[in-house]
This record gives C-alpha cells, structure tokens and sequence, in this order.
C-alpha cells in the first residue's frame, strides 16, 4: 500500500485567540495535502480529477492533540480508505513530531460541471487512487 507524505507549513495565522490551531485552519491543511496528493493523477496535464470536476461529500476530524505554530513542518500522511465507482475517501492523519494530533476522513466524488451531475469515476482516476487503497488504517475516527 502506498501513502502520500505531504510536509505542511503550520502559519502563525492558523493559530486562534487560544494558541492552538483551530478546527476551520485544520480543514485548511487538510485541504492543502488533499490537492497536493490528488495532483498526481496527472503531473502532466495538471489534475485530472479537479479539471472535470468534484464536489466534497463528506469530512469527519477527530482532534487528538492541540497543534501549534512552528516552523517545521507537520507531516499529513494520506491514503485511501474507500473507493467506489462514484466516491473516493481519503484517510489522513497529522503528526506533529511523534505525536498525533489530528485523523480526518474526506469523501469526494467526481462531478461533471457541464451538465450539473455527478459523474462515476474513470479508469485512470479509478486506477490512481487503487494505488493507495488501504482499507484497515488502524486509526479511529
């Protein structure tokens, strides 16, 4: 099973009145390392999933640690959890050092702007995302 390793800056503006990393600035990394790892369905032509479309179905976040400013990156560790003809759902977790601080789920499915419906997903993304298939992450939401 292959995992996508993305190094995430944590900016002093993603910490809230708190000292923390609030939930909304979470969603934010996350969102970061998800195009980052989506991008590799094709390097040449740019992304092949964003350029015909999706839509987020789903996010569940689970906060283990607070996270807070620093200027090494934290290390968002991603793969996939489920894939379907019309959904895929991407596992992450968040490391800062050793420590875990955040395991998040996204459902996304492919969707077709043109015409305003959901479209299934195609060989190559299909093929792409079977690359990281790991059913049994041993993380708890």
């Amino acid at each position: 099973m292959n995992k996508h390793l993305y190094k995430c800056p944590v900016r002093w503006s993603d910490m809230d009145v708190y000292g923390v990393v609030n939930n909304v600035s979470i969603m934010r990394l996350l969102e970061e390392a998800r195009v980052d790892f989506i991008w590799g369905i094709s390097k040449k032509n740019g992304d092949a999933f964003f350029d015909q479309g999706s839509v987020v179905v789903s996010h569940s976040v689970r906060y283990h640690a607070p996270l807070v400013h620093k200027h090494e990156p934290v290390n968002i560790t991603m793969w996939v959890s489920d894939i379907s003809a019309a959904t895929v759902t991407i596992a992450y977790t968040v490391h800062d050092g050793d420590r875990l601080c955040t395991s998040a789920e996204t459902t996304m499915a492919p969707y077709c702007y043109k015409k305003s419906r959901p479209r299934s997903l195609s060989a190559a993304e299909s093929a792409f995302f079977e690359t990281y298939l790991h059913q049994d992450s041993g993380v708890t939401l």
